[in-house]
């Protein structure tokens, strides 16, 4: 080990680092910035212009690309034609590359960022060094990460040398680091031109936020990963204040409860189980959502979720701290309700100040399948271009119309088959995720009578995530009391649940639109 190049944007550690090297009689090229931090803390330096012989140009974007670089990099040391060509050049190999790129990710994140910003923040050279150094990993160590230094100062300390195994992870982060950066820059091309088609071959970057103790179940491992961008509104932008880290499931369940919230600008809260919504309510106050939730289904709320789009005051706290909820999530909290909830210790709170953003309509909803990724555009719409078609005799009044549009609200994000009834803006009976539509009519039914009693269903309404391929739901609805159905409407068979809500005075309606979730 003679020679290593140092050229970093993040300057982490960096001094130190060159000073160990350099006490271990290793020389060091340096470049631009990096050069003149080490320069000023009295580390020698070999600049790059007296390797390369040609002087840094182009503000810059020329400096390290040159065969007296790539040369030294690549030359395979065991390889005798390659050393006796680099001899005839006068080339001297580079035994440690230390490099990372310019801050493309920090330039894209900042408000207002211009094209031109970006563009310039693209490095060319830094990935290039890193790449000729990877490919050669036997005889070059390559370091991109700070994280590494200390491993292999620890190496050549005690050995004088750096393993093969050590140079073969370094190697295998070096093409992770690249493959991040790269498609970074596609991702921001992509948004920059505004293109919402699937792409012909797909890349996809993602950082971690955090291990965790397990997956889905104890003998499954997990970690929780971020996207870089589009993040506000989400989980992953969440600060949390209390309570122990979130688990798999949380993050999951989580996530459901609030793509549901988003669907409402007026103060809603919605509880959450198994990433299905069991209690949904708007009002007033986020204190009366709150309890029009809990009410909806006081059961299966009981170590779920509660989201809200309004502070949490003293009295929603009080409610809340009633029975025992895995996680509570809202824009802001009072002291006095903050307090309050944070005397359970099992109980996670998170703030999440920008929790009505909703996710562009470029995003991606991602589904991993054995040998594959299934790949759709988020399901950003609620109804379609085209009014409500009304097919029914009557008319549905201005209250039920707007218990119509809560109900549908609440069912598109109940797992399919889902059903979900509510009435006066409060979900009273959801039945998610059946295998057959009947089924989940009748849970939908039953968990309101079980919960609210039979009276709470006289003039509610329905809403179905897909068309009625028989008229049984509509039976069974009649039955119950409800007064209005809501459904996409398109099965070969409409007329017969058309004909049974005409049958029974109930007002249907048509969204021309289905919302499969599963």
């Amino acid at each position: 080990m003679k020679r290593a190049l140092i050229s970093v944007s993040d300057k982490t550690g960096i001094v130190e680092l060159a000073k160990r090297l350099i006490e271990l009689g290793i020389e060091i090229i340096s470049t631009g910035g990096t050069a003149k931090k080490l320069i000023e803390a009295e580390v020698p330096v070999i600049n790059i212009s007296d390797v390369t012989g040609f002087p840094e140009c182009l503000d810059g974007r020329v400096k390290t690309l040159h065969p007296n670089i790539h040369a030294g990099l690549l030359a395979v040391r065991n390889n005798e034609a390659h050393m006796e060509q680099l001899k005839d050049l006068k080339v001297e190999t580079i035994d440690i590359v230390i490099v990372n790129l310019y801050p493309f990710k920090q330039t894209i994140l900042k408000k207002d960022v211009t094209r031109e910003n970006a563009i310039e923040n693209i490095d060319i050279g830094g990935p290039t060094m890193l790449r000729s150094a990877a490919k050669n990993y036997q005889d070059v160590a390559v370091i991109v990460d700070p994280m590494d230094y200390d491993r292999v100062l620890n190496e050549l300390d005690d050995k004088g040398t750096i393993s093969l195994e050590t140079k073969f992870y370094l190697c295998s982060k070096v093409f992770e680091h690249t493959a991040h950066y790269d498609t970074l820059i596609a991702d921001y091309m992509k948004q920059e031109r505004k293109d919402t088609t699937l792409p012909k071959t797909m890349s996809l970057t993602y950082e971690k936020v955090q291990d965790m103790r397990y997956g889905e179940n104890p003998h499954q491992q997990a970690a929780f990963y971020r996207e870089v961008r589009n993040t506000t509104g989400t989980l992953a932008d969440a600060k949390q204040l209390h309570g122990k880290a979130l688990s798999f499931n949380n993050i999951n369940d989580t996530n459901g409860a609030l793509e549901l919230l988003k669907e409402f600008s007026e103060p809603t809260v919605v509880a959450s189980k198994h990433a299905n919504p069991c209690g949904v309510g708007s009002g007033k106050s986020i204190y009366e959502a709150y309890v029009r939730a809990y009410k909806g289904d006081p059961v299966s709320i009981f170590g779920g979720i509660v989201v809200a789009n309004g502070e949490i005051d003293e009295a929603t706290a009080r409610e809340i701290n009633k029975i025992f909820v895995e996680i509570v999530v809202a824009p802001s909290y009072e002291k006095a309700a903050l307090d309050i909830l944070m005397q359970k210790k099992n109980i996670r709170v998170l703030q999440l100040e920008n929790i009505k953003e909703k996710q562009p309509s470029t995003a991606y909803d991602l589904k991993k399948v054995n040998g594959g990724l299934l790949v759709q555009t988020v399901d950003a719409l609620l109804l379609s271009e085209e009014p409500l078609k009304v097919v029914t005799k009557r008319q549905p009044t201005e209250k039920e119309m707007k218990d119509l549009l809560f109900a549908w609200k609440v069912v598109k994000y109940a797992k399919s088959n889902g059903i979900a009834i509510g009435v006066n803006q409060q979900s009273i009976g959801i039945g998610p995720g059946q295998v057959n539509r009947i089924w989940a009519c009748r849970q939908a039914v039953d968990h309101a009578k079980e919960h609210l009693g039979e009276a709470c269903l006289q003039g509610s309404a329905l809403a179905s995530d897909a068309f009625f391929p028989f008229a049984d739901c509509v039976e069974e609805a009649a039955k119950a009391g409800v007064s209005c159905i809501i459904q996409p409407g398109g099965s070969i068979r409409d007329h017969l649940s058309i004909e049974a809500c005409d049958k029974y005075d109930i007002a249907m309606v048509f969204t021309g639109m289905r919302h499969f979730k599963h």
